[in-house]
């Protein structure tokens, strides 16, 4: 999962704004962290912060400075952090690229905020009381290091 800054951009691309200070807000376009984040989802970001293994972090991509992408930093190496997307099937992280270097990553992954559907691409628009509810309750979710790793991370 990519993310390209001020505008959308290919498959596996997000768009973001950097905020005042150390926060800002990116959004996931593409697959490759998929359970954890989907297309569409707004993350909140902590630019600068401490990363620790099993940390989501929005890092530069190694071949394509201009692009930024959101990989799991699964351990630290000599030199910077192998990173890893959640979803197997979907590549582009160190399997391909190897070792990234810690002055490549720039952020923090804080928390998640997934949309209100809309109704395009055959998805019905959030209606009544129970279904607002029912996603509001599931919106907004902190990602954490501990809660969110993938069975792909744990099975290694």
């Amino acid at each position: 999962m990519a993310i390209r800054r001020g505008e959308a951009g290919a498959a596996g691309t997000a768009r973001g704004w950097r905020g005042r200070g150390r926060f800002g807000m990116v959004e996931v376009d593409g697959p490759s962290m998929v359970p954890t984040l989907e297309h569409g989802d707004w993350l909140l970001v902590r630019y600068g912060a401490r990363v620790r293994p099993g940390d989501v972090v929005i890092l530069r991509h190694p071949f394509q400075q201009d692009l930024l992408v959101v990989k799991r930093a699964v351990e630290r190496r000599e030199g910077g952090w192998w990173v890893l997307g959640d979803n197997a099937f979907a590549g582009g992280d160190s399997t391909v690229y190897g070792v990234v270097p810690r002055a490549m990553v720039l952020a923090r992954v804080a928390a998640r905020l997934r949309p209100r559907p809309t109704g395009g691409h055959g998805r019905e628009p959030v209606r009544g009381v129970r279904a607002t509810l029912g996603w509001a309750y599931s919106a907004v979710r902190p990602v954490r290091s501990e809660v969110s790793f993938s069975r792909r991370l744990r099975a290694r």
